[in-house]
């Protein structure tokens, strides 16, 4: 155990340990089935997943520096073959509802019956979305759960078959095996929910060639973000064991392994590796509460059009401070996977530790010094109350105040 500041050293030699079990314990978990391909060799099972599922027409959905680097050409290439029929290279960061109806549109042109997405998350909720809003053929704010600040959010379910997801990531991002899509809706400002499970991606492709192909810089803001939920997900209220050894394997591997991006020793190894921990916190995520650094950093980067990791990343520690009061148990657990002394209060060591993480990194630290402007913090209050996962919040929150001072502190 240790008490001293904990350097980035610390870190890549982390073996966690076994959280302990309560006595008495009763849960459910249901995985939803994901056929994963992992290494050089990935991209040839793609067109065998396709014929699986007797699909024989499919459309690439990414972006166009994805096309530039000749991504598409790999894919084609080593999987798709005759098979692609058509490419949507206009996937815009946050999934704005204009690219999202235009892959839409596209999809529908080319009378595809498969879409791949190639890329990062944008990507990847970009051809989700666009999958719904084809098969639905409704109005997006219809469709969309529906927020009320202080209420649950009622999403209405969407029955109409989908057309199959495959993904073939660029980065390290929890969207790989979600079922949510979050549009960003120009006349709001705010970001849209879809919900639908038919949407799930069938089999995911991982390739050394496409994974070294995005820039570092890129690689670590949505390793970050994947670093936020979590911790997150291990902090939530919700005590799921199989969920826990998923969150928490993910995070030694993000640990491990961020800081390797940009550096001599950056590499598919590392950067796997990173995809693994993706879509293990992913998977686990999907058993836990949402959380607050996630609420805001959401309503930022809509608002805004930054980057979700580097403002989730300044934001976590002041959310956690926040949440302490409900979460003490849970940071115990975090505590021990960081082989921190916790002999009395766990918040400030863990919360300590986890800043001595991400100072490491060559990121900004402050809301400011990411160009955001303080007198902008109390309408990005004010959207975050239509979040979806604020109502999951471990700490209650009692009204716009409370998102503002977290704000505030991280300005």
């Amino acid at each position: 155990m240790c008490s001293k500041p904990l350097t980035l050293e610390h870190f890549l030699s982390i073996d966690p340990d076994t959280l302990a079990m309560p006595d008495s314990i009763s849960f459910k978990h249901v995985t939803a089935g994901l056929r994963v391909h992992y290494g050089g060799d990935s991209l040839s099972q793609l067109a065998p997943e396709m014929r699986r599922l007797g699909c024989t027409r499919a459309v690439v959905v990414c972006g166009a520096s994805v096309v530039r680097a000749g991504a598409v050409d790999l894919v084609r290439r080593a999987g798709l073959g005759d098979r692609l029929v058509g490419v949507f290279d206009g996937v815009r960061a946050h999934s704005p509802l204009a690219a999202v109806e235009a892959a839409a549109g596209a999809i529908r042109h080319a009378g595809a019956d498969a879409v791949v997405a190639l890329g990062g998350g944008s990507a990847i909720v970009t051809a989700r979305a666009a999958a719904i809003l084809l098969a639905e053929d409704g109005d997006i704010h219809q469709l969309c759960a529906q927020v009320r600040p202080g209420r649950p959010p009622m999403s209405p379910r969407l029955t109409r078959p989908k057309l199959p997801q495959f993904v073939v990531p660029t980065t390290p991002t929890t969207a790989y095996g979600k079922a949510g899509a979050a549009v960003l809706d120009p006349a709001s400002g705010r970001r849209l929910t879809l919900f639908d499970p038919q949407t799930r991606a069938q089999a995911l492709f991982m390739h050394p060639d496409l994974a070294m192909g995005a820039p570092p810089e890129l690689v670590r803001s949505a390793a970050l973000n994947t670093f936020v939920m979590a911790v997150q997900g291990l902090e939530s209220l919700t005590r799921e064991p199989l969920a826990d050894a998923e969150l928490m394997h993910a995070l030694r591997l993000l640990l491990r392994r961020t800081g390797q991006l940009g550096t001599r020793d950056d590499s598919f190894a590392p950067r796997g590796e990173l995809m693994l921990a993706a879509l293990m916190c992913g998977r686990g995520t999907d058993h836990t509460t949402g959380a607050l650094a996630s609420v805001l950093g959401h309503a930022i980067g809509a608002r805004l059009h930054l980057d979700n990791g580097l403002v989730n990343a300044v934001l976590l520690p002041h959310a956690m401070r926040f949440n302490a009061p409900a979460t003490g148990r849970r940071l115990a657990d975090l505590a021990e996977l960081l082989r921190i002394d916790t002999s009395g209060d766990a918040v400030a060591p863990v919360v300590a530790a986890i800043e001595g993480f991400l100072k490491a990194m060559p990121i900004p630290q402050r809301l400011r010094d990411l160009g955001i402007d303080r007198d902008i913090l109390p309408d990005v209050a004010c959207d975050a109350e239509y979040d979806w996962f604020l109502h999951q919040n471990a700490q209650p929150i009692r009204g716009r105040d409370d998102l503002l001072g977290i704000l505030l502190a991280a300005w």
